[in-house]
C-alpha cells in the first residue's frame, strides 16, 4: 500500500499538463495506472513490497469507440468497488456527486447512505449502491431485457426499452432502484445521452439506478462517487489485474480484502455482490 497522501512511484506531484498547469491528485493517479496496468498485464506480477503505486483505471476502449468494443475486450477488466466504512463519516458527497454527474433532483438517490449498528454497538454510516451482482435478480425478472450485465461486471438499464413495470425494483435485495416519477431535470445538449453507459435525463416512467459510471470507467476516469468523497473511502478496482485505488493511494484488490476481513451485503441470496465492505472486523450490521 502507498502512504496516503503521498504522489506515487508512477507520477509526481510536480507533473503538469500540455499548458503548464499542475496536474491533480486524481489525473497523476489515471495516467500511473495506465503506466503500472502495462506492467502488470505484461508480467503477472507485483513488485516486491507491493504495487507499483498505481492509483487509476486502464483504458479499455477509445472514448469515441466504446460502442465497438467487443465483450472480449470489456471482459478484460472485472469492475469492484470497496467501501472503507471506517473512513466513511456519512456526509453523503458520494450521493451528492453521483446526482450532479447524472443530472439527479435532489431527493432522488442512486446512492443512499444508510446508519447501520455494528456488533459492538459501534455506530456506522453505510452507503448502499448497485451491488454489480454475478446473479442479478434484477436481469431475470424483467420481461424485456431491458436491464443487463455487461462482460465487465456492469449491470445497466437500456431505458429505451424500459416499460416501467418494476418487477427488477421488486426482485432487487438492496432496495437500490429507483422509478422515474417525475419529469427529469433539465440536460444541457452536450451532456445528453440516451446510451444504457450514461442516460441523460432520465426518462420518465422508466426505472433508473447506479450504472457504476460506466462511462467513465471505459475511458480510464474514476466515477463521481470517488472523486467525491472527501475521506478517501471508496476504492474501485480490477479482479483481473487485482489492484484498487481510491485516487490517493493503491492497494492489491485480494490482499486488501483478506487482511482488512472485507464483507459484502446479503451474500446469502447467492447474488454474488461486487461491492465489498470494509468495518474493522464488525460484519454484524443492522441492514
Amino acid at each position: 500500500m502507498t502512504q496516503r497522501g503521498r504522489p506515487d512511484a508512477v507520477g509526481s506531484a510536480h507533473e503538469a499538463d500540455p499548458e503548464g498547469h499542475p496536474l491533480d491528485q486524481h489525473e497523476l493517479s489515471r495516467r500511473a495506472f495506465v503506466k503500472a496496468a502495462g506492467l502488470l498485464g505484461a508480467s503477472g506480477m507485483l513488485a516486491a513490497g507491493g504495487l507499483l503505486g498505481v492509483t487509476s483505471l486502464t483504458r479499455i476502449a477509445a472514448a469515441d469507440d466504446l460502442d465497438n468494443a467487443t465483450p472480449e475486450e470489456l471482459a478484460q477488466r472485472q469492475w469492484v468497488f470497496v467501501f472503507d466504512l471506517r473512513r466513511c463519516d456519512g456526509c453523503g458527497k458520494c450521493t451528492k456527486g453521483c446526482q450532479k454527474m447524472h443530472f439527479l433532483p435532489e431527493g432522488q438517490e442512486w446512492i443512499k447512505v444508510y446508519t447501520v449498528t455494528g456488533a459492538g454497538g459501534q455506530i456506522i454510516s453505510l452507503p448502499v449502491l448497485c451491488q454489480m451482482c454475478e446473479q442479478p435478480p434484477c436481469t431475470k425478472v424483467c420481461p424485456v431485457v431491458a436491464t443487463y450485465r455487461e462482460p465487465d461486471g456492469v449491470v445497466l438499464i437500456d431505458q429505451e426499452r424500459c416499460i416501467g413495470c418494476r418487477m427488477c425494483m421488486a426482485a432487487c435485495p438492496y432496495g437500490v432502484r429507483v422509478f422515474n416519477w417525475d419529469r427529469p431535470m433539465e440536460v444541457p445538449a452536450a451532456a445528453q445521452s440516451t446510451s444504457p453507459l450514461f442516460t441523460a435525463p432520465q426518462r420518465q416512467g422508466t426505472v433508473g439506478k447506479c450504472d457504476s459510471c460506466a462511462h467513465r470507467l471505459r475511458e480510464g476516469d474514476f466515477p463521481a462517487c470517488l472523486t467525491s468523497c472527501s475521506m478517501d473511502a471508496i476504492y474501485v478496482g480490477d479482479r483481473i489485474a487485482d489492484v484498487a485505488t481510491n485516487g490517493t493511494e493503491t492497494v492489491q484488490l485480494s490482499e486488501f480484502l483478506r487482511t482488512n476481513d472485507a464483507f459484502r451485503l446479503k451474500e446469502e441470496f447467492g447474488t454474488q455482490p461486487r461491492v465489498y465492505y470494509i468495518a474493522g472486523h464488525g460484519q454484524d450490521l443492522d441492514f
